[in-house]
């Protein structure tokens, strides 16, 4: 009788542990929310409360994490236990990218010059006005949708490359390791063992060659569209292994019997390739492409070393633009505003390109 009449005990003090676990969950989440915004206040001139920096909201998140943690224990038991493996790696998340990305935001609605000495000041959605009015940001946004369009054209060297690398030559392993000796090499040094030293107009090596070949005055980098197929080519060397070393291991994991046995059937070389190869081949091709849109949308290095976006900013990418406006302007407020816009822009355009490329694949499988 009496364990009997015990076990309400334990549900009720199981109840009014997991009602302080929430409790204290949520005055700590309350406590982190509110730091947060009267440190964004402060920062944009709406509300001065005279804070340097945003240690006060750093301190509210630690705090939050600890409650976080305890909570999670309170309401779930061993379950809980368990969820604290996991809970730092979660955490470490929102404090290195979403975090972050929030203080970005609360920078792009101001008006933050270094060079002034007013300081920063919310000017609410002035900068969007001005992205939206700027040629200059839409013509890098253009170059843009040039330089992804060249990941078709990489793509069709690299399946090429792989090929030749997974088909019986001599020293076949010897130019495997050769072809991805450019992948090792950083982009910043191939600019400038490229675009600085060897296409340098006065003394470069390839200057030399043109003038010794008639050209009068040769200059790779003054036409727009020469400007940016050079550009291009040194970004291709670089990143050309990458998808095809993603295409070769795709190529060797194919099953060898419906190859041979196509090609007992009397099939070509060319019908094995488009009618059993590629197809086969197209879950590693789609990764291997949307790998390198991704990392085409951040190239700016091998522009900002070469050509500074120049000619006319005939070279431009968002990235290296939104570097510009960093650096020559010291604009914080509106070059953050550029990279926002632009960070939206990319999230769209992915997220649309793998729903597309997923439907696509469900039709054919």
């Amino acid at each position: 009788m009496m364990a009997t009449a015990e076990l309400p005990n334990y549900g009720a003090v199981s109840r009014r542990r997991k009602d302080w676990g929430r409790a204290l969950i949520a005055a700590a989440t309350v406590l982190f929310l509110a730091t947060a915004l009267l440190q964004a206040l402060n920062s944009s001139g709406l509300v001065p409360l005279g804070l340097r920096d945003w240690r006060p909201t750093l301190y509210a998140y630690l705090v939050w994490a600890v409650a976080l943690g305890i909570g999670q224990v309170m309401i779930r038991g061993e379950a809980g236990l368990r969820a604290l493996f996991i809970l730092p790696a979660a955490l470490f998340t929102v404090a290195m990218a979403i975090f972050p990305t929030l203080f970005g935001l609360s920078i792009a609605f101001t008006d933050w010059n270094l060079s002034s000495l007013t300081g920063q000041k919310f000017n609410g959605f002035d900068n969007l006005v001005q992205l939206f009015r700027d040629p200059f940001y839409w013509n890098a946004m253009r170059n843009m949708v040039i330089y992804v369009l060249f990941v078709l054209v990489e793509y069709a060297i690299a399946f090429a490359l792989a090929l030749l690398l997974n088909a019986e030559i001599r020293a076949r392993k010897f130019w495997r390791v050769t072809f991805l000796i450019p992948l090792m090499l950083s982009p910043v040094a191939v600019s400038w063992m490229i675009g600085k030293s060897m296409l340098e107009y006065r003394y470069g090596p390839a200057a030399r060659l043109a003038r010794w070949l008639g050209v009068n005055n040769p200059s790779f980098f003054t036409d727009p569209w020469v400007a940016r197929l050079w550009i291009e080519a040194m970004d291709a060397w670089v990143s050309i292994p990458f998808v095809m070393i993603l295409l070769l291991a795709g190529l060797q994991a194919l099953p060898r019997e419906i190859i041979e046995a196509a090609k007992v059937d009397g099939a070509s070389p060319w019908q094995r390739f488009w009618q059993i190869v590629f197809p086969l081949m197209l879950p590693v091709s789609i990764t291997a492409i949307v790998l390198r849109i991704i990392f085409k949308l951040k190239l700016a290095d091998i522009i900002i070393n070469v050509t500074s976006g120049g000619p006319g900013g005939a070279t431009d990418s968002v990235s290296s633009f939104i570097y510009r406006e960093y650096r020559d302007r010291s604009n914080v407020g509106y070059g953050t505003m550029l990279a926002m816009f632009y960070l939206v822009v990319i999230v769209v355009f992915i997220t649309t390109l793998l729903n597309l490329l997923s439907k696509r694949m469900r039709r054919m499988t």
